[in-house]
């Protein structure tokens, strides 16, 4: 499999995170190896806190929430899912499926061989992790779900066809639109405009990053964008940001549809402590709790929340509150 490899002086003198890069290599599914990127730090035997990020992001994302979690004593590890930050970047779209994404990180995770873990999942860190949970259940003890989900198939089969055949005449949309049309509900899903975007608009790689994150909640700094656009020099380095939407399993005919909802059986006996931490702003997810607390058993007698005054990308607009959420369902036996 072919890939690119960020040169590492893009990542130097990055604001607000000053972590040594960590690095493991995985069977890319074609005889050959894909480094894994992650930040690992604090007290080695400190309890682990994973903690997974979506797209277009990568573990920067967590800068915030690391140190204060360091600070009560834990072990923080924060991978860059294959394709994102500091990992590798195959160099085409079809590498970039969802059971490779499992794949990558089950072989990353097994590797470590940790054990009572403690995870935080947002975007497509849930839709990836959790399949880790439900594939490895006995390496969890306790869940944040923040702003994420594990779709199969949610779309009724009714509008199937004619969103679909919408979705081939919708223009390409500009980044400064994706906003507005992920908060407009009277139409098309903006989720398939954002679909449309990373699939088709080059502006994905720079400055679609930060513009993405900026359009969907969070105010960045000057050393902040700079660091979100920092793994992709040119389009060459962004195949998986512009796949990640198209994986998602919306339509009842797409791929792993089939794994999600056998995913889904082992998360409805799941009992260890699974708390819901969804922000109040976030268009993305909006609702997406509801079928956790109805299927999941170990939300019940869980204090569940809702993140005020945030976006989709809670854990850099209210890191306090995601720590909490992380400290709060530890106390959860």
């Amino acid at each position: 499999m072919e890939f690119l490899r960020t040169p590492e002086e893009r990542f130097e003198n990055l604001e607000n995170f000053p972590y040594e890069p960590n690095y493991r290599s995985v069977p890319d599914g074609e005889g050959g190896q894909l480094r894994i990127h992650c930040v690992d730090t604090g007290p080695r035997d400190g309890r682990v806190i994973l903690l997974m990020h979506g797209q277009p992001a990568w573990c920067y994302l967590y800068r915030f929430m690391i140190p204060m979690l360091v600070a009560k004593g834990f072990r923080v590890i924060a991978p860059d899912l294959v394709g994102f930050g500091r990992s590798d970047k195959p160099t085409e779209r079809v590498n970039y499926t969802y059971a490779n994404h499992v794949s990558w990180m089950s072989d990353w995770l097994t590797q470590l061989d940790l054990t009572d873990i403690t995870v935080f999942f947002q975007d497509w860190g849930s839709l990836i992790g959790l399949r880790l949970v439900a594939a490895f259940p006995e390496r969890f003890s306790h869940v944040v779900l923040a702003n994420g989900g594990l779709p199969a198939g949610i779309i009724p089969e009714a509008f199937a066809k004619p969103l679909q055949e919408a979705y081939e005449t919708l223009p390409v949309p500009e980044a400064h639109e994706l906003g507005e049309r992920f908060r407009d509900t009277s139409g098309i899903p903006g989720f398939l405009y954002w679909r449309k975007f990373a699939a088709e608009n080059p502006a994905i790689a720079k400055p679609g990053t930060h513009i993405m994150i900026e359009m969907l909640g969070s105010r960045l700094s000057q050393g902040e964008m700079d660091a979100f656009d920092a793994p992709f020099p040119d389009l060459s380095y962004a195949a998986g940001a512009q796949q990640f939407p198209t994986l998602v399993p919306l339509f009842h005919n797409e791929p792993e549809v089939a794994e999600n909802k056998a995913a889904w059986k082992i998360l409805e006996q799941f009992e260890k402590p699974f708390l819901l931490a969804f922000s109040d702003n976030d268009p993305v997810t909006k609702g997406g709790e509801k079928a956790f607390k109805e299927r999941v058993p170990g939300c019940k007698g869980v204090e569940h929340r809702v993140i005020r005054s945030a976006g989709h990308f809670l854990q850099q607009e209210q890191p306090e509150h995601c720590v909490q959420a992380i400290l709060d369902v530890m106390d959860y036996q």
